[in-house]
Formats: structure tokens, sequence, C-alpha cells
């Protein structure tokens, strides 16, 4: 019998509730992962609002960093002792969400199944090996869990969904662990610009130091215009890491415009944010300017990207440990996601166990 203290959201809105959980014996393909850290991410906060009563009792958290403790009969890539990231990203890049949110642990509250597909507010998680990637021992850390979320998330947005080439300039509103991972991304492919939007001064020069050229606080002046003022015309890309129905929306009107012909395209607006129900947008902006918009849902291959991320964390390049500026017990797991909700974390958080 495997036993864990696991935080689950009980109710919408309300506090996450510390339990001692059993956790069943592991399926043929799935992981019991032992953990050091997980990442608290914004996405939690939505899922506490947001979550219907009919999904609660619900396991939390999608980016941690552990050991491999019971593995089942199926699986093959890792092994009994392996230092392992989990995350909400499917290894084998299943096309659609229809796998990955069709997956529950098989954990129970109080004799009701749990819903969630993983749950890395736990000591222990229950996990399928497609959300469970083996890492080389020398990158085993703490701040290695953010690169199951905000890492891959942001970075993952700017290398693949954008494919940034050098000199390309680049918008990025929102400063926290995602939109701070998309700049430093867009800084070592050489963009430029890359500006930084965001409403807080603090988080803006903490954004400089991870590669952003230009900043602009949208409370103080209309971010559009000034984009406009500093790439001359509009950003070749501009992110969402917010998601907001404002944020959605302006996005598209702050990147550059094209024009009529085969080959005159616009610029292209991404969201990564999490997704508001509705947004506003002009259609003009579509067909005169030929502008995209487009989605980025994890836009990294775990197997391949999650080595690089690490070793760039180690070349002193991609420095998780200056993204990771607070990290709370397990306990205080809680008082974590208030500070995040009330924008008092820089950069990405962590809970330790």
């Amino acid at each position: 019998m495997i036993k864990t203290l696991s935080a689950v959201l009980v109710e919408p809105k309300k506090p996450l509730e510390i339990e001692e959980l059993i956790i069943p014996d592991p399926s043929a393909e799935q992981v019991v992962v032992e953990q050091i850290a997980s990442g608290i991410c914004l996405s939690q906060v939505h899922e506490i609002d947001k979550t219907s009563i009919d999904q609660c009792p619900r396991l939390l958290g999608h980016e941690g960093v552990g050991i491999a403790t019971h593995v089942g009969s199926s699986v093959k890539s890792i092994k009994e002792g392996d230092k392992v990231i989990t995350t909400w990203v499917p290894r084998s890049n299943f096309p659609g969400r229809e796998f990955s949110d069709s997956l529950i642990t098989g954990m129970k509250y109080k004799g009701k199944k749990l819903t969630g597909k993983m749950g890395t507010f736990s000591q222990k998680c229950l996990v399928d090996q497609e959300l469970v990637v083996p890492i080389p021992s020398q990158y085993y850390t703490e701040e290695a869990s953010i690169v199951g979320c905000a890492v891959l998330t942001g970075a993952g947005s700017v290398l693949h969904t954008a494919s940034v080439r050098p000199e390309d300039s680049v918008a990025v509103i929102g400063v926290g662990g995602v939109g701070l991972s998309a700049i430093k991304m867009a800084s070592l492919l050489q963009a430029y610009p890359i500006v930084a939007i965001d409403i807080s001064d603090e988080k803006l020069d903490f954004a400089r130091k991870w590669g952003a050229t230009h900043t602009i606080n949208s409370t103080k002046i209309d971010p559009i215009e000034e984009v406009f003022k500093i790439a001359k015309g509009g950003v070749d890309f501009a992110f969402d890491a917010v998601g907001t129905k404002k944020t959605h929306e302006i996005i598209l009107p702050m990147v550059r415009g094209g024009g009529p012909g085969a080959y005159n395209k616009g610029g292209t607006a991404i969201l990564i944010g999490w997704p508001h129900e509705t947004m506003e947008i002009a259609p003009r902006d579509f067909l005169f300017f030929q502008r995209q918009y487009k989605g980025s849902h994890g836009a990294s291959d775990p197997d391949k990207d999650f080595k690089m991320y690490l070793r760039l964390d180690a070349e002193g390049k991609f420095p998780l440990k200056e993204l990771v500026t607070k990290k709370y017990d397990f306990v205080d797991i809680n008082k974590g996601l208030s500070d995040l909700r009330d924008g008092k974390i820089f950069g990405r958080a962590l809970v330790t166990f």
C-alpha cells in the first residue's frame, strides 16, 4: 500500500485540502513518482475558479520532478530509480486533447474517484507513462520541475509555433513564468526587438534581465501604439501569455500588417495563455492586412526538447534558478496559490516536498 499527502480541490473556489490518500498499484502503463518539487502554475488558479462541482474532488498540478519508484509492467522507457519530469504534454504527441483529457489516476478521495490526469500537488503522484519523461541525473534539481509546463509552453511557442528567426521582432504580454520563458527563447534565437508588456514595473525590470530589449507598462501607455513605435509598424510575432479577453484581442492589431498579394502576409498573433470564453476581433485585420492568429498549446516535444532546455540551463543560457523566485513548503500550497493570484510572484514559484 502506497500512501501520499495530496492537495485536493474538494469544492470550486475553495482552498485546497491536504489529505492522506492511498495510491493503488500502478496499472500496466502507469508510474508512481516520488516528488521533490512541483511548479505552481496560473492554470491551477483558473482550475480552482472554473472547475464545476461535478468534477470535484480533483487533483491539481501538472509540472513536477522526482524519482520513479514503481513502474507498470508495460512501461519500457522508464525504470525504477530514474529521475523524471512529470508534464501534461504527452510524449508521443497524440493528436487532439482527447487522449490526455481522458486520463485519470484511479485514486480516490473519501471513496469518490478523483478527477485530474496527474496531480503534482502531491508527495507522490500516479501518472500515465506518456506524461513522465526521464532526464539525466546531472539535471535533477527542484527547478527542473518547471520545464514540465512554464518552459515547454513559453519557449516552445517561440521555437516551434512561431519558428522565430534572427532579427524577427517579438512582443510578449505577461511576464510570468510562461512569458519569461518565451522572452528568453526569443533572445536565444536573436530576435530583435523583444518587447515585454505587463502592468508591473518591477516585473518588467525583471523581464529585462531575461532578454527583453524594451518594456511597456500597459497601465501607463497604449501598448499597441508603443509597439508600433518600437517595431516600426508592428512586430512579426505577438504572444499573449496572460489569458484575458483584452489580451486576446490586442495581440492581432499589434503585429505588422501585410496587404494584397500572394506573399504580402502580415505578422502572427499567438495565444499561449488560458483561453477566455469569447473575444472580439476586427475581420479587416485578417483580410486587408493578412495578419494571422494561432494557438500554441504546450508546443514542445518532451523527449527531445526537455534535455535541450535542461542543457541550456546547465550552460547558464536559460537559468532556471533565476526564473524560480519563491519556494513554499507543501503545507503552504494555498499561500503560494494566493500569492500567485495576487501578482506577488516574479517568474515561477515552486512547492517543495
